[in-house]
Order: C-alpha cells, then sequence, then structure tokens
C-alpha cells in the first residue's frame, strides 16, 4: 500500500531532509506534494525521480493526503495542523507549537511509540536536542531508573537555518583574511566563539531552548517529577549537536550494564574507548540515523551516578528523521 504524504516547508533544510530520508528509507510512497509558502509556490523541486512544483500551504491544500510533515514556524502549524488533520491527515509537526499540549503526543518512536497511535490528527516532533539526549538517557532509565538529570548541549549552526550557516562560512574566510566579520545571525560572532544563548530569555534565567530539554524529557518518557537541568550553547559547528549529561538513577549503576543496555537500544551506537581515542564527535554523526554515546564514567556528584557524552544530526534525528520514523510507525 502506498501512502499520499505532503510536506509543509519543503524548501527549508529541515524540509530537504525530509524529502531525501522518504526516499533514502524507502518509504511507501504513493504520492509526494510539496508545500512552502506564497513567495516559494512555484518553484520545482527534483524528489523522487520526478519534477514536483511547490505548492502555497493553505488550509485548504491537504485534501486525499495520509500524511502532513511539517518543517514551518509554530504560528503556521498552529494555523495549518489542525486543518490537515480535519481533511483526514495525520499531522507531524516539527515546531514547538503542539509539543506541551496535553491533547497531543510528543514522540520518539524509540522511546514512545505506543503514544503515536493515541493521536487525534496531530503528533508533535520534540525538539532537536531532546530528542538526541533521550535516545542515549532512556536505555540507561530503563536499566537504572532515571532520578535526575543536568545537561549542557553544545549546538550546531545549522540549527539556526541556512543563514546561520552561510555565515559561519562567511565568518571564517573573514577571519582568515584578517577582516571584520560579519554579524546577523546571532547577537555575536560564532566563528571561533561559543555562544550560551540558544533561543529568547525567561524571566526565570533560562532559554527556551533549556526549557524544552526540561519540560519534553519529562514528558516523553512519563516522569512527570523528573528533576532536571540544562544549558544550551551554541559552537562553530555546521552540523550534529553534542550533549553532555550528568544523570542519577534509583539502582546501583555499573559502566558494565550502561554500555550493554546503550548497546540493546536501537537507534544509538556505543563508541566508548577514550583510551584509543574513540568516542562519539559531531563530524562523524553528521548524515547518520543513529546517534552516538561515549565516555560513560561513573558520575563521581552522586553514588548512583554516570556521566556521559552523546552526539547525533540534528536535522536528521533532532527534526527529519523523528518525523518520518513516526510515520512508519503509523504505517506499521
Amino acid at each position: 500500500m502506498g501512502y499520499k504524504v505532503g510536506i509543509v516547508g519543503a524548501t527549508g533544510a529541515v524540509g530537504q531532509e525530509l524529502i531525501g530520508l522518504l526516499e533514502r528509507r524507502q518509504f511507501p510512497l504513493s504520492e509526494l506534494k510539496l508545500f512552502a509558502s506564497s513567495r516559494s509556490a512555484g518553484k520545482q523541486i527534483e524528489a523522487l525521480g520526478q519534477t514536483i512544483t511547490v505548492e502555497e500551504a493553505t488550509k485548504t491544500c491537504f485534501n486525499g493526503l495520509d500524511f502532513v510533515i511539517f518543517s514551518a514556524s509554530g504560528t503556521l502549524a498552529k494555523e495549518l495542523c489542525p486543518a490537515a488533520a480535519a481533511a483526514g491527515a495525520v499531522a507531524i509537526d516539527n515546531s514547538s507549537a503542539f509539543r506541551m499540549d496535553p491533547n497531543v503526543p510528543l514522540v520518539v518512536p524509540e522511546i514512545n511509540p505506543e503514544a503515536a497511535k493515541a493521536n487525534n490528527g496531530i503528533i508533535a516532533n520534540p525538539n532537536c536536542t531532546t530528542a538526541i539526549t533521550l535516545m542515549a538517557v532512556h536505555p540507561l532509565h530503563q536499566r537504572f531508573g532515571l532520578k535526575r538529570m543536568f545537561t549542557s548541549t553544545y549546538q550546531a549552526v545549522s540549527g539556526s537555518g541556512v543563514a546561520a550557516m552561510a555565515e559561519l562560512e562567511t565568518q571564517m574566510g573573514e577571519l582568515s583574511r584578517g577582516e571584520p566579520t560579519t554579524v546577523e545571525a546571532y547577537p555575536y560572532q560564532i566563528a571561533l566563539n561559543a555562544l550560551p544563548h540558544v533561543d529568547s530569555f525567561l524571566e526565570n534565567g533560562y532559554t527556551k531552548e533549556e526549557m524544552k530539554m526540561v519540560n519534553e524529557s519529562r514528558k516523553i518518557m512519563g516522569l512527570p517529577d523528573l528533576i532536571s537541568s540544562c544549558t544550551c550553547v551554541r559552537i562553530p559547528v555546521m552540523r550534529s549537536h553534542s550533549v553532555s549529561v550528568n544523570a542519577e538513577f534509583e539502582d546501583a549503576v555499573s559502566i558494565e550494564a550502561a554500555r550493554a543496555a546503550i548497546e540493546a537500544a536501537p537507534g544509538i551506537d556505543l563508541v566508548d574507548d577514550p583510551a584509543n581515542g574513540k568516542y562519539p564527535m559531531p563530524l562523524d554523526f553528521a548524515g547518520r540515523e543513529n546517534c552516538g554515546v561515549g565516555r560513560i564514567r561513573k558520575d563521581l556528584g552522586y553514588d548512583n551516578g554516570l556521566a556521559f557524552w552523546v552526539a547525533g544530526d540534528q536535522l536528521w534525528k533532532g527534526a527529519a528523521l523523528n518525523a518520518v520514523q513516526i510515520a512508519e510507525c503509523l504505517c506499521k
């Protein structure tokens, strides 16, 4: 059986990754429709061996589709996801618009696939850093019982879009020539720098991105009382996010059992041989479906604690890949 799929935001970075992943994973498509803003309507995109004309995304464009994957702003998703659901499609939304809605499941298929099947026409895709982090945390939670979690993220510029990627390249060239740097995408120069500022600041001193990690982790793993804190940092890496995790568990931990839990889990690779210089790095996990975890060690601050490092492609597992996997889950 083939499914009719639409992509809203098809001309953006994640939209392009969605198109490639549908083909790469041989999703059972019978038709693919591409949507974007009125500015991009009419553009032609080569996909799946054919030329597809991009249509304007409106409330009336979703008839006959089985899935509509949104890679658009939260404002547009708020407006159009209900329209897609009303037309009989399942809307899979990459924005933050519906993530904390109690009536909308927030899904990582390796963790809570049953939640996807209990949808009312809309399914939320988690924040990129949350998804990548939980790919490593959840197998350890299943083995030891997660009690609290503290994270620091090291986020690639592609998480901010094409303009930020171009600006990093531009700044590196300007610095090599001894020229002043062009600063537009971020508040400060990102090349050769680290910005502890991802998304806007809230009254509690945390950013929206940091609170997404806290709140979304609780919802996805079904741990409403999980103690958690996060600091998010933008670094001059083009693609793939990395996360440092310090976690405390209910049960006694061991490095051997932790490694075994990771090795047995889907979607995550164990890369943990620091003595021989082997640990997950952004360069290694760009364009890879699995995330990587390494540097697993006893946390010196907890009796039952582990410290570890995670890396994953935020355009894939943090966005496009996870959305495609949600659709695959429903196909099954």
